[in-house]
């Protein structure tokens, strides 16, 4: 059972107290360049993105943020550090979010000018902590950026926010590597009921990071533990939406996309598999968001006639390859041999006319 935390609302989208995982992305995009951030914005968008933070390092990056923002499909976070005067740009361009550490914008007064600017708005606040980030006394109390180091300057930052008597708040606690994150986040949600924002820190690439983010938010989220995530991949924000997507299904806390599955290959194979199965999954993801409710038959592309043939009888469509053409079968019947070329539109459009 999910840990009911409290709820704050970002943009449209609602974050704890009940309701659903939501998946965020950063734009890696210049953040001066509006055509584009609004590009990553979009494709993030059909991929299922729930919410985009963007960094906002001057001035020229925060008219750009409110360009963006007036045309954006999703709502937006502004991510800012050291410059107090940026966070004020950003809520005035109509952020939706701030991302911030109250110790690295200056002195109380600066915390209290964004506050009371947030406040009238009711934008939530961020509070990022990273191993990176923390804050000296800190680090020489615990020796290092430990699971305890990482909670008590959260929770120290939160204080700050507290002493203002604001209470729109989310908290991230990421390290880089998967015990430490699992073991921070399970420490965090035992002292505060502010929802929690899941994620690795410099996770690394593609590979790597998509392993590390999936076993330690996959492990936090089977506990109950986190109320929005974002994959942070060495890659593009099209990538992280797409794991962080596939991640929450596959833990039962976002609906299905597309029911496709498809065999490893082997020396058998004598079709391009893998260009066939991801043709399929991109062009079903797209015909599923343009049509929610549509039927999700069980579509199965395999290479050969080993196992072809025996996933056919338990899958809805399926093909089998051969030599630069597959076979064809519709509820476990075969219903003949198609071109490699025609295999990934007839799979397409038997799913769209499936009843």
């Amino acid at each position: 059972m999910r840990k009911l935390t409290r709820q704050i609302k970002i943009g449209n989208v609602l974050i704890g107290g009940g309701a659903p995982v939501s998946v965020q992305t950063m734009t890696n995009a210049d953040p001066h360049d509006a055509a584009a951030l609004l590009a990553q914005i979009q494709e993030a968008a059909e991929l299922g993105c729930d919410l985009v933070r963007l960094t906002v390092p001057d001035q020229q990056a925060a008219e750009v943020f409110c360009q963006v923002k007036k045309i954006s499909p999703l709502p937006l976070i502004a991510d800012i550090h050291f410059d107090h005067r940026l966070a004020l740009a950003a809520l005035e361009a109509g952020a939706d979010g701030l991302r911030i550490n109250p110790g690295n914008i200056g002195g109380s007064d600066r915390v209290r000018a964004v506050v009371a600017a947030a406040r009238v708005r009711q934008i939530p606040i961020r509070i990022g902590v990273n191993g990176g980030s923390l804050e000296k006394d800190i680090l020489a109390k615990h020796g290092a950026a430990t699971p305890e180091a990482l909670v008590e300057s959260a929770l120290r930052h939160v204080a700050v926010l507290e002493a203002e008597d604001y209470h729109e708040i989310k908290i991230s606690v990421k390290a880089s590597d998967v015990p430490r994150t699992i073991a921070a986040y399970r420490l965090l949600s035992q002292k505060t009921d502010y929802p929690l924002h899941l994620g690795v820190t410099e996770a690394g690439t593609f590979i790597p990071g998509t392993v590390r983010s999936s076993v330690a938010l996959g492990a936090l989220l089977l506990e109950g533990i986190g109320d929005t995530i974002r994959v942070s991949l060495t890659d593009s924000p099209a990538k992280e939406v797409r794991v962080g997507v596939e991640l929450l299904r596959c833990l039962g806390l976002r609906a299905p996309g597309a029911a496709v599955t498809s065999c490893p290959t082997c020396g058998r194979t004598r079709v391009d598999v893998a260009g066939m199965a991801m043709q399929v999954e991109e062009r079903l993801e797209q015909f599923y968001r343009e049509h929610p409710k549509a039927p999700r038959p069980h579509v199965a592309v395999m290479g050969c006639v080993v196992n072809g043939p025996g996933e056919a009888k338990g899958s809805d469509i399926a093909v089998a390859g051969g030599e630069g053409e597959c076979m064809l079968f519709v509820r476990g019947e075969p219903m003949g041999k198609i071109p490699e070329s025609e295999t990934v539109e007839r799979i397409v459009e038997l799913v769209k006319k499936w009843r």
